[in-house]
């Protein structure tokens, strides 16, 4: 029943105090839970909340995640079963993240706030205990990654230079809403030379193209962290989210001869034959298959530094699910 770490047994009277922050009803089921597909309860989620180290007010967060997770665009089946490190990235939007001090800012990724580390392992331990996917059995990660133990940030939105991730989906700017993403990694991209918004977007596409990526090979969502420093130069030279976004499409490309020929003939010929088939070795392909698939966000503290996440895959989109936080 563990990630590995000691764990608060799940007394009946803690999974009645983080009960008290959902009007729905403990026996509710929220979905099926892949791989294993066992009911999904809300007392489960609760129980496993309780084991992560959740304060009670923290259970609006998990109970939205966990029914972000268990939407079909979502695919969680194929995430809990791969060979893949994919793991969810969960970020909170609005005013509930200051609220519960979710860390927005310097080490946003790191250690140091109890709101995101236990969030973030109360939804890992569903996906154990609820899902059954325990390393080497369900799950087949080959290698996996530090996020399978917790993986979950607020987006820096004082700090943002541009609207938040939940307003560009719709939602108002004071609703608060956590997205789940299928990450497979972290790439650090540290640029302190820059002094122009092109010349630091110019540096973060270029660090976007490895070639074992899961984008270039597979495609799906592209997920670029920046941090407010990176953003600011590119606001400064005029840039919108959507210049950005732009920006990255267009030059965020990799060489097709600088390929291997049995990668195109045996993977990206099946797999994204649209940018493959019939086009010259020059050509320049991009590393998703639409500008929308790329994910612009904003986090951490003050430094040259930003972060690039290769997603799953298409068969895995990003989903935004409101915080009922009527009980806080």
């Amino acid at each position: 029943l563990s990630d590995g770490f000691p764990v608060i047994p799940p007394t009946k009277e803690k999974v009645e105090q983080m009960l008290r922050y959902t009007d729905l009803k403990p026996d509710e089921v929220l979905g099926s839970f892949p791989p294993q597909w066992l009911n999904t309860t809300v007392e489960k989620v609760a129980a496993n909340a309780v084991m992560a180290g959740c304060q009670p007010e923290y259970f609006p967060v998990v109970l939205a995640a966990v029914k972000a997770l268990l939407q079909p665009e979502f695919n969680l089946y194929a995430i809990q079963a791969t060979t893949n490190p994919a793991t969810p990235l969960i970020v909170v939007n609005g005013p509930i993240a200051k609220k519960l001090n979710i860390n927005s800012k310097s080490n946003v990724f790191g250690q140091g706030f109890q709101a995101n580390m236990t969030i973030g392992r109360a939804i890992r331990l569903c996906m154990m205990n609820i899902g059954g996917a325990l390393p080497g059995e369900l799950d087949r990660a080959t290698q996996g990654q530090p996020g399978k133990i917790s993986f979950c940030i607020a987006e820096n939105e004082d700090d943002s230079p541009w609207e938040p991730y939940h307003v560009e989906q719709g939602f108002e700017k004071e609703t608060s809403t956590v997205t789940v993403f299928s990450i497979a990694g972290t790439l650090n991209i540290l640029d302190e030379t820059s002094t122009s918004g092109q010349s630091v977007l110019s540096m973060i596409a270029g660090s976007m193209t490895g070639l074992g990526t899961n984008n270039l090979s597979i495609g799906g969502d592209a997920v670029v962290v920046m941090s407010p420093e990176h953003a600011d130069l590119a606001k400064q030279d005029g840039f919108s989210k959507q210049d950005v976004r732009k920006f990255f499409y267009d030059n965020a490309r990799v060489c097709l001869a600088s390929i291997p020929k049995e990668t195109k003939k045996q993977l990206l010929f099946k797999r994204r034959p649209k940018w493959f088939v019939n086009v010259p070795d020059n050509y320049m392909v991009p590393i998703v298959d639409d500008m929308e698939d790329i994910k612009i966000l904003v986090a951490g503290g003050h430094g040259p530094h930003s972060c690039f996440m290769s997603n799953f895959g298409p068969s895995s989109r990003a989903v935004t699910m409101v915080i009922d936080d009527s009980k806080l």
